[in-house]
C-alpha cells in the first residue's frame, strides 16, 4: 500500500500534473508529520521529503529524509527495495 502526504492543500493537485492513484493527506500539521517521523523545517514550516518502507509487522524497513527536492527516492527504486526485503523474508 502506498501513502502520501502533503502540507499543501488539495488546490494543489493541478500543479503536480499527475494522476493519484493512492491516497495522500493534505494539509498535514507538524504534529501529523512528527507522528511518522518526518523532519520539520522550522524555517519554512514545512515537512521536508521523508520516505518510509514500512514491513508488515509495523516496522520501519527503510527511511529516506531530504532537505530539498533532490534525493527523493523513484517509486521504481522503491518497488525494487521492496522486492528484495520481500526476497528475504
Amino acid at each position: 500500500m502506498i501513502l502520501a502526504g502533503s502540507v499543501d492543500g488539495e488546490d494543489k493537485y493541478p500543479e503536480l500534473g499527475v494522476d493519484m492513484s493512492y491516497p495522500l493527506a493534505v494539509d498535514m500539521t507538524r504534529e501529523q508529520g512528527e507522528a511518522v517521523g518526518a523532519w520539520w523545517d522550522e524555517g519554512r514550516k514545512i515537512i521536508q521529503p521523508s520516505e518510509f518502507i514500512i514491513r508488515q509487522d509495523g516496522s520501519v524497513a527503510s527511511s529516506t529524509y531530504s532537505s530539498g527536492p533532490i534525493g527523493r527516492v523513484e517509486p521504481k527504486d522503491a518497488v525494487k527495495l521492496i522486492t528484495l526485503y520481500a526476497s528475504r523474508e
